[in-house]
């Protein structure tokens, strides 16, 4: 018997004839002849090398083998229409899809999302935090938030902002360490790091901040290194030591006083913060409203101070 799988259009009209048992309902099912259910039925049993149907008179049914045969199919189109039932459903779903890397969707948009709400009323979001980026061309019809040159894989793209950053530390911590207003200051308290991997090397981190500052000589020894810049800005709110903070990442903790900004001077992402979509998003409800909204967003960051 051939390994390879047999053609789907055969596959289709056994499963529909033993389910249904006649030749003339599986045709009818399927929107064709009975003559061209016979002959699939037909390319499948040369193709198996197997005697499905039985014959007595005008009558056919599964032979003996093709029953267990007809199960493991039927279970297949099963999935099939159990899938193509949640795709009929997700495009009939309101709700708007966003995914995004996970620090930008929790620290930057959710702070800010009572305000599209407040502008169009009664549009569920659904929100995906992951690093993982979704398919090219982007066929779950959703926006994407992401950073750097990874936005040219995506049909559509538009810059949101580009990123800045500064060292930060809790009141407390502050409070307890006033030297760290200076750079010099700094280089001798506990400092919290954030590695983004070993794609994303030109990501300012804690010795350019020196070296930007004419410290030398400093060997940063961090604390805590975070693979999150969310987790590190919680580190630095409960007091661990001082972080370097993206500007679109802190400014809610700032503007709460969980956070304390400790120099004006700032290093600027070498990338920019992109939003994303595919060819068939914005045919979704409100999801040009959306678009618009938070690239006037990513614009208000851009012009603040």
């Amino acid at each position: 018997m051939k390994s390879f799988l047999p053609p789907l259009r055969a596959l289709q009209a056994f499963e529909a004839f033993g389910r249904l048992g006649s030749v003339s309902s599986a045709a009818q099912e399927l929107g064709v002849t009975s003559g061209a259910i016979s002959q699939q039925l037909k390319v499948l049993e040369d193709h198996l090398e197997l005697k499905l149907i039985n014959k007595d008179g005008r009558r056919a049914a599964l032979s003996t083998e093709a029953k267990a045969y007809h199960r493991l199919v039927t279970d297949g189109f099963d999935r099939l229409r159990t899938a193509q039932s949640v795709v009929q459903r997700a495009k009939m779903d309101a709700d708007l899809k966003v995914s995004g890397l996970p620090t930008l969707l929790l620290k930057w948009l959710n702070p800010l999302l009572h305000d599209f709400q407040s502008r169009v009323e009664e549009i569920p979001l659904r929100l995906e935090a992951t690093h993982i980026e979704p398919d090219a061309e982007m066929s779950a019809e959703m926006f994407r938030l992401t950073y750097g040159s990874v936005a040219q894989r995506f049909p559509h793209s538009r810059q949101l902002f580009v990123d800045t950053c500064f060292p930060v530390c809790s009141p407390l911590f502050l409070e307890n360490h006033p030297e760290a207003r200076t750079a010099e200051g700094l280089s001798r308290l506990s400092l919290i790091d954030i590695d983004w991997g070993s794609a994303y090397t030109t990501v300012p981190r804690w010795s350019d901040w020196f070296a930007e500052h004419d410290v030398g000589d400093v060997r940063v020894k961090p604390v805590a290194v975070h693979s999150l810049s969310s987790s590190a800005l919680e580190a630095a709110v409960g007091g661990q030591g001082v972080v370097l903070a993206q500007r679109s990442f802190v400014s809610f903790d700032l503007e709460l006083g969980r956070l304390v900004r400790l120099s004006d001077d700032s290093l600027t992402m070498p990338e920019a913060y992109f939003v994303c979509w595919g060819d068939t998003t914005l045919q979704q409800p409100n999801a040009r409203d959306f678009l618009n909204w938070v690239i006037a967003m990513g614009r208000k960051l851009s012009a603040s101070v």
